[in-house]
């Protein structure tokens, strides 16, 4: 069937744009208690980001889940992945997260774990889908579903966070920028760290409804390399709005992305406990796999988008996989990809080799990549005659020495186009060709 409404990561747009809006997110609590109250489950969790139209759809989905039977629990503000923590813990048949992730306040959307924490197997968001086009009962007064707050939520994920770490990890010494993005992390991870023992400088920790993503956060790290530098600090950790990401700033104010990251990871589990390979996307760095292939790594891709990593790995019966957005998967310590739980893991792989996060990746060589969103509705058209001559010339081009991807956005109206290679300036000048290429196609 085609999906009308899920994307790659639940449902996202602009708020009060259609699906975006309280009516179909109330029709959409329903369909998913409808769904599940089918299969005789009876609770879900509800967790959301720090923007202001959180309030709302709260509202929306819980009143929509209760009309079909189904017990809610609320969590508030909660990173994602401790939304997919908590669903196991609670016993719970699925959990809902109210984000758009790193999008600016004025989108949101909506995601969904099942009861293993993982995200919603394919038919059974099919199937929410198809109960949307139905007609809207409400179970009897009677049969209605209860709802609650859990107060102790946040607790229970921090002591998760830090049980995720084999041994004793000690940041005593550390000093450590914490960049919270004003999202939903801002209550949480300045305490995981400082519990450890760092001495915590925790910023984008004010959250107002609007300030989400803006100016700080993983896609926008340079407050944090400032504040880095400026405390001559140890190491700097940016989270996104909903916490799932994690980007790194260096003692030396460099920003490390998720292909070096996982490297980091990946080399360190090898070296500690064995690893055969590790799971990437066609947007990761050729550099990455390169010098995984140097460490006896097997390196294999997936399509964008975690849940596919995810199916790969369990496909291969690996643990480790990522993002070079900072979307990193570490399976045997959790369900999803989860930020703060990724710091954790790179902050022992460093204290396990005695080094720092610079030293660490002295032996991985990214090679320069270039990327442009191009914006446009209509997506469809890469396929156009125009694009495909184009991306022949850029191939061309590079020759042997690099790759081009252009990919639609599965969250945003907009093409990505990336271009890597060897040579810095050839790499910028073929992606930017391209990309003008493409805006005249999709615009």
């Amino acid at each position: 069937m085609t999906r009308k409404y899920f994307g790659t990561d639940g449902i996202r747009g602009t708020v009060g744009e259609y699906p975006i809006t309280p009516d179909f997110v109330l029709r959409l609590g329903w369909a998913t208690g409808a769904v599940l109250a089918a299969e005789g489950h009876s609770k879900i969790l509800i967790g959301k980001d720090t923007r202001i139209s959180g309030y709302m759809f709260e509202s929306a989905l819980q009143a929509g889940i209760s009309a079909a039977g189904v017990d809610v629990l609320l969590l508030g503000p909660m990173p994602t992945p401790g939304v997919a923590y908590l669903t196991h813990t609670f016993n719970a048949q699925a959990g809902i997260v109210i984000s758009a992730s790193h999008n600016p306040y004025t989108d949101n959307g909506i995601k969904f774990f099942g009861d293993n924490g993982r995200k919603l197997p394919d038919e059974v968001e099919l199937a929410i889908e198809a109960k949307l086009d139905e007609d809207l009962p409400m179970a009897p007064a009677h049969e209605l579903g209860k709802v609650r707050r859990i107060v102790d939520a946040r607790g229970r994920y921090i002591e998760f966070c830090k049980s995720t770490v084999l041994g004793r990890l000690n940041l005593e010494g550390k000093k450590i920028v914490v960049d919270c993005a004003n999202g939903a992390a801002y209550h949480i991870a300045p305490d995981v760290f400082d519990e450890l023992g760092a001495e915590v400088v925790a910023i984008g920790i004010s959250p107002d409804g609007l300030n989400i993503n803006q100016g700080c956060g993983s896609t926008e790290p340079e407050q944090l390399r400032q504040r880095v530098l400026a405390e001559k600090a140890d190491i700097g950790i940016a989270l996104d709005g909903d916490a799932d990401r994690l980007i790194m700033v260096d003692d030396q104010g460099n920003v490390i992305d998720g292909d070096q990251l996982l490297y980091l990871l990946a080399t360190d589990r090898k070296s500690r406990v064995g690893l055969e390979g590790v799971v990437g996307t066609v947007m990761s760095n050729l550099g990455l796999e390169q010098a995984l292939t140097r460490q006896g790594i097997q390196f294999a891709r997936a399509n964008v988008g975690d849940r596919y990593v995810v199916e790969m790995l369990e496909q291969k019966g690996w643990v480790v996989g990522g993002e070079s957005s900072g979307h990193l998967l570490c399976l045997d310590c959790s369900s999803t990809g989860d930020g703060i739980v990724s710091a954790l893991q790179v902050l022992a792989a460093l204290q396990h080799r005695g080094q720092t996060l610079r030293e660490a990746l002295s032996e991985m060589q990214m090679l320069p990549q270039t990327m442009i969103n191009v914006k446009g509705d209509n997506r469809d058209n890469i396929s156009e005659p125009a694009v495909q001559e184009a991306i022949k010339a850029a191939e061309a081009e590079l020759a042997d020495k690099g790759r081009v991807l252009l990919r639609p956005s599965g969250t945003e109206p907009l093409v990505r186009v990336m271009v890597e290679g060897e040579d810095e300036t050839q790499v910028a000048k073929v992606c930017q060709a391209l990309a003008s290429v493409v805006e005249k196609e999709i615009q």
